[in-house]
């Protein structure tokens, strides 16, 4: 396994904040990758899915008001999902914490023990 340690990451969003610093407390080193300036592809975001082992809708902010703007809760389509969130990133839970094969969505930041 690398251990090259990513975080997408928000700096607005206190459960993101959290996760960060539990990596420092810990004395980890990470790359941070703040992915709303710099939103993942949809072919970055079916790989960190498959890491995940999750659905694109459970990855998914679904009380973001932009979820019901774009009608989301109809769509049935994995492929249309994904394109929403390289689209509008804000859609994406945060943080993600991804260490070689393996990501998970630290919330509590206390999940992020399942990779180190």
């Amino acid at each position: 396994m690398s251990d090259r340690i990513v975080v997408w990451h928000n700096p607005r969003c206190s459960k993101s904040r959290n996760g960060i610093k539990y990596l420092d407390e810990k004395g980890v080193e990470y790359e941070i990758r703040r992915y709303l300036d710099e939103p993942p592809t949809v072919d970055e975001l079916k790989t960190v899915l498959k890491k995940l082992g999750m659905s694109p809708r459970e990855l998914m902010r679904t009380k973001e008001a932009i979820y019901r703007e774009l009608g989301l809760k109809e769509v049935t389509e994995d492929e249309k999902l994904i394109e929403a969130m390289a689209e509008h990133p804000r859609l994406i839970e945060r943080p993600i914490v991804i260490r070689g094969e393996k990501a998970v969505v630290a919330r509590p930041e206390n999940r992020i023990d399942e990779i180190l």
